[in-house]
């Protein structure tokens, strides 16, 4: 099947999805980037399974991405923050050793249309994304921009495809 056939068979999927804010000062008034995902999901057609601010510690992080990769609700799991490279940015760390498929065109994608926004700074960015437990998992950069550019033009573009791969 050709690709825009595989887009237009996946039109109807839904994602169920988790939304994750990994910060140490902001809270649900504060959390712009969170709000934005959530703001982007649900005129696409999809819903808010779970939205939780954490802070950026691997022992906050951990214990709510296995709650969530065994969430029968859960389709999709999108972070935002906690993927820079100061030791506090332990995210992708976390993230990493639940990752049994990655998909290393989000992040090198990411990094590329980043460029244009803010320059040498994109390799900065240690966005990943990959499959675990037959979930989708996006880890983005805290900033708003970052966000809408993660999900704008590559998430939201592709996530009813690949949910309609992982659901064969």
């Amino acid at each position: 099947m050709a690709y825009d056939e595989h887009q237009r068979a996946s039109q109807s999927d839904v994602a169920r999805c988790a939304v994750i804010t990994l910060s140490d000062t902001r809270t649900e008034a504060t959390d712009k980037s969170g709000a934005r995902i959530k703001d982007l999901l649900t005129p696409a057609g999809h819903t808010i399974a779970h939205y939780q601010i954490v802070r950026d510690e691997p022992s906050q992080l951990e214990p709510l991405l296995v709650q969530l990769l065994g969430r029968t609700d859960v389709d999709v799991i999108l972070t935002n923050g906690g993927t820079g490279i100061s030791r506090r940015d332990q995210t992708i760390a976390v993230i990493e050793q639940h990752l049994e498929q990655q998909l290393p065109g989000f992040g090198e994608l990411f990094r590329m249309l980043s460029w244009d926004q803010i320059g040498s700074g994109a390799m900065l960015s240690r966005a990943v994304g990959g499959i675990s437990h037959g979930k989708l998992i996006f880890a983005m950069p805290g900033s708003t921009k970052a966000v809408e550019l993660a999900m704008e033009k590559l998430i939201l573009p592709e996530l009813k495809h690949l949910l309609h791969e992982l659901r064969k």
